[in-house]
């Protein structure tokens, strides 16, 4: 079972280089990202999430929609615990897995080999599971030899593979994703795209950040509307994409 319980949950981010008075004095929304205001100690900060309450449960898969600085990518920090709320409270039950930043912990003079251990061990892989899933590691992503070079001698579609076959070896019970994942070419694609519906539909929660209508259209249970961090409309994907793509 998983479940996410936001209530009233705001994330402020202080600016401690800002000047003038009128920012610390009045509370405003700018045309992108969050909202500027101040704190109690009188420092100017930028409210990227302003109250946001909504639960998900087991077997919804929820889009997220909204400008550039809209707050999308904020709460999926969140959400995997990279932020924490500055107001509110956030409940999570269920294991959380990240597909923001595939290429996290990668170390380009490490080798490939070596880069396998350590981005497994950055997803909570112990070094018995890595060595179980090594082989099945380098053969999908198609390393051969190269898997003990270097991965500054990689070309950005081998150093992509490598990434996205550590990345995609767990099966969490909440999974994030910014955008959907493609990646080398389309032989590749085809065995990426496979696995990721497969690691989609083994989640029990999918929370996934988009621009693309079609994706989400097909995808998604519910979408979530941000709008400078908070809520503009939470439904059907039919009714949320029609109000704010036209």
């Amino acid at each position: 079972m998983a479940l996410i319980e936001f209530s009233n949950v705001c994330v402020d981010f202080p600016v401690y280089n800002a000047s003038g008075r009128s920012l610390k004095k009045n509370l405003m929304q700018v045309a992108t990202g969050g909202r500027i205001g101040s704190d109690n100690g009188g420092r100017v900060v930028v409210r990227s999430i302003d109250s946001l309450s909504f639960t998900l449960t087991d077997g919804e898969r929820v889009g997220l929609i909204g400008h550039n600085g809209a707050g999308k990518s904020t709460l999926l920090r969140l959400l995997s615990g990279v932020y924490y709320p500055t107001g509110g409270t956030v409940h999570r039950e269920g294991n959380v897995g990240s597909l923001i930043d595939i290429s996290l912990g990668i170390d380009p003079e490490a080798t490939g080999r070596e880069n396998i251990f350590l981005r497994g061990g950055l997803l909570g892989m112990t070094k018995r599971d890595i060595r179980l899933a090594f082989d099945s590691i380098v053969t999908f992503s198609e390393l051969g030899d190269f898997v003990d070079m270097p991965l500054r001698t990689y070309s950005s579609g081998m150093h992509l593979r490598l990434a996205f076959a550590v990345s995609t070896l767990l099966r969490p019970e909440i999974l994030l994703m910014d955008e959907w994942l493609s990646v080398g070419d389309e032989h590749f694609k085809h065995k990426a795209e496979a696995r990721l519906k497969d690691l989609v539909q083994s989640s029990n929660i999918l929370v996934i950040a988009s621009h693309d209508r079609e994706l989400v259209q097909d995808v998604c249970t519910r979408v979530l509307w941000l709008e400078h961090g908070r809520i503009r409309a939470d439904g059907r994907p039919e009714e949320v994409l029609q109000a704010y793509f036209g």
